[in-house]
């Protein structure tokens, strides 16, 4: 499953507003922090970080560029950082991402918002 961390299939976010309107969009990165935690690149959710302050469940897909096997991600809102190792990090691995996407300009980290890992459910797999 660690290479769905890397970024190179963009991950897919779910969240929903405490009044229950959903609200789906694709991310650059999800940061694997530890077997509890990831992190994910803030760099223009507004209606998702909204979403997640008012209701701290979202939902994450990442799906493995090797085996093709696609993880579904039930996460809570931990924390924002916007300095530190994790964040260091991501915006190392983001400006990698941009660099082969050829953005480099369009990609900024606002933030790396950690989220505690609820639970984890394989949704596809091509092995029977």
């Amino acid at each position: 499953m660690m290479p769905a961390f890397d970024g190179v299939i963009p991950p897919v976010l779910a969240s929903a507003s405490a009044s229950g309107i959903p609200n789906v969009t694709y991310i650059s990165q999800v940061y694997y922090v530890d077997r509890q935690h990831v992190a994910l690149s803030r760099q223009f959710f507004n209606k998702t970080i909204q979403n997640v302050t008012e209701n701290p469940v979202a939902r994450v897909v990442v799906t493995c560029p090797v085996s093709y096997n696609a993880y579904k991600l039930l996460l809570e809102f931990k924390e924002s950082q916007t300095e530190g190792e994790v964040f260091t990090n991501m915006r190392i691995q983001l400006e990698v991402i941009a660099g082969m996407q050829g953005k480099q300009d369009t990609f900024r980290l606002l933030a790396a918002d950690i989220y505690k890992i609820t639970s984890i459910e394989l949704v596809y797999s091509l092995v029977k």
